[in-house]
């Protein structure tokens, strides 16, 4: 449980779980009225995590939530070769090195192959874990919390 500061790269992690919003929220839209364009969660949270080049910090942005035909399929570009998130406005927002996309999902029954295939994965068997992990955040969680309050150390009762 001792980590080492200094040992990892710092990340800094957006998380979004793509079916809570509307595509319309999630990529952005025109107003039919006005023609303005309005920027969705997506498109401002990636414009502003690929605003500077030359910051080294890595950047995640984690797609918490089930996969959808809808939402997924504009991801593909994101996810191939060309690293490029392409509006419904006509913008296209580059991804920097230091920027991956990972997707949290349970299973990939609606994504497509060409989805799939641009994607690397990784399986958990929660059977395979057991319960080991759920040990070790509770103790590190209550570490924190007796530093918080200022317990006295088991040595030291």
């Amino acid at each position: 449980l001792n980590i080492n500061p200094g040992l990892y790269e710092y990340v800094r992690v957006s998380l979004l779980n793509p079916k809570s919003v509307t595509m319309d929220e999630l990529y952005g839209s025109y107003n039919q009225a006005t023609r303005d364009w309005k920027d969705g969660i997506l498109s401002e949270l990636m414009r502003n995590i690929c605003r500077d080049a030359s910051d080294p910090t890595y950047k995640w942005l984690l797609f918490d939530g089930p996969v959808d035909t809808l939402w997924i399929e504009s991801m593909n570009t994101v996810l191939d070769d060309n690293k490029m998130l392409t509006l419904n406005s006509g913008e296209r927002i580059n991804l920097n090195p230091t920027i991956s996309v990972l997707f949290e999902v349970s299973d990939l029954a609606q994504a497509s192959p060409a989805t799939v295939s641009r994607c690397g994965m990784v399986y958990f068997n929660v059977e395979d874990l057991g319960w080991m992990p759920y040990i070790h955040k509770w103790i590190r969680s209550r570490k924190n919390y007796e530093v918080a309050i200022n317990a006295p150390k088991p040595e030291t009762t």
